[in-house]
């Protein structure tokens, strides 16, 4: 098998709310202010530690998620939503992304910019403060979300990918803590990680794993912080020739420490969800330079104080 070089198909650092209809609201047996996590759980995948080819590229993504809470959730004054929620979200996202010919330390630097558009659409079964308020109630957005810059250094030696990175949220998006849909997460956060990758040019095995950690600030329209976060998404792979390939991908999440909140039954509350599914990539070139489409599913189980649903990506990665 040829040698497959990368340029600019590193996974989105979008930190994208999957649900931003629970952004800014608490209820009972919902970490992470209503189930809302400021990493974006599968944007890293295969290749994720392989440096970005210098120069510029333009990662395009689309993305869609259906998720929901049970519809036993106990009330509590305060709380927007409490009962048989259901969120739906559809977004458009690019990363502008530069990686400068000259190394630091060795390494390959990227600077990227990632930003989102698009649709959150959610229905509860009851809500009793902000708009909408009522039994059976729906709520949708249409707008832009946060912007997500990053900074990443990645090296290489034979088979093997290392790289480091630095990203956060700046939350200018579309965000109301008295609705129920936002496109937003209504707060600043800092995550940090490092990641490896194992490809094999010759028999076209691949393997990447990146652990982060989230350190996010408080949310002042609510009083409400999410407590510090560990992330490891994962991805195993096989190229079936030069251009296709195939393979699972998952990740795990957790709080490893609890909210702070002023609300009492929130207060301390942890967070946590696993997921698994299929990939399906096909690398080309284009102008004499890498490509990469790719298209991964992700099945979420063991949903613990969140959201728990279904996730499709599917990634378009072009070089300048």
């Amino acid at each position: 098998m040829n040698r497959i070089k990368r340029n600019g198909r590193r996974p989105f650092i979008l930190i994208l709310s999957v649900v931003g209809a629970l952004v800014g609201f608490s209820f009972t047996a919902s970490a992470d202010e209503g189930g809302v996590p400021f990493w974006f759980s599968g944007q890293f995948a295969s290749f994720a530690a392989v440096p970005t080819s210098p120069g510029w590229s333009v990662p395009i993504q689309g993305y869609y998620y259906d998720g929901g809470v049970s519809g036993d959730q106990e009330l509590r004054p305060g709380n927007l939503v409490t009962a048989g929620l259901n969120s739906t979200v559809l977004l458009l996202m690019a990363q502008p992304t530069y990686a400068p010919k000259s190394k630091i330390w060795g390494g390959q630097l990227a600077l990227g910019l990632g930003f989102g558009w698009g649709s959150n659409s959610t229905d509860a079964s009851v809500s009793i403060t902000g708009f909408p308020k009522g039994l059976n109630v729906s709520d949708s957005v249409t707008n832009f979300t946060d912007l997500y810059p990053i900074a990443s250094l990645a090296w290489a030696k034979s088979n093997h990918y290392w790289m480091t990175y630095i990203t956060g949220d700046i939350p200018i998006g579309s965000y109301n803590p008295d609705r129920l849909s936002n496109l937003g997460i209504g707060h600043g956060a800092i995550d940090v990680g490092g990641g490896y990758t194992y490809f094999n040019t010759t028999n076209g095995h691949e393997f990447s794993a990146v652990l982060g950690f989230t350190y996010n600030l408080e949310n002042g329209d609510t009083d409400y912080q999410n407590g510090i976060d560990a992330h490891l998404d994962w991805a195993a792979s096989q190229f079936l020739n030069q251009h296709w390939q195939v393979g699972i991908v998952g990740y795990v999440y957790g709080q490893l420490t609890g909210d702070s909140s002023s609300k009492p039954y929130n207060d301390g509350l942890k967070s946590s969800i696993a997921s698994a599914g299929p990939e399906i990539g096909y690398a080309f070139t284009m102008k004499g330079k890498a490509a990469y489409i790719n298209a991964r599913a992700y099945w979420e189980f063991g949903a613990k104080n969140r959201i728990e649903g279904t996730g499709l990506f599917a990634t378009v990665s072009l070089p300048f």
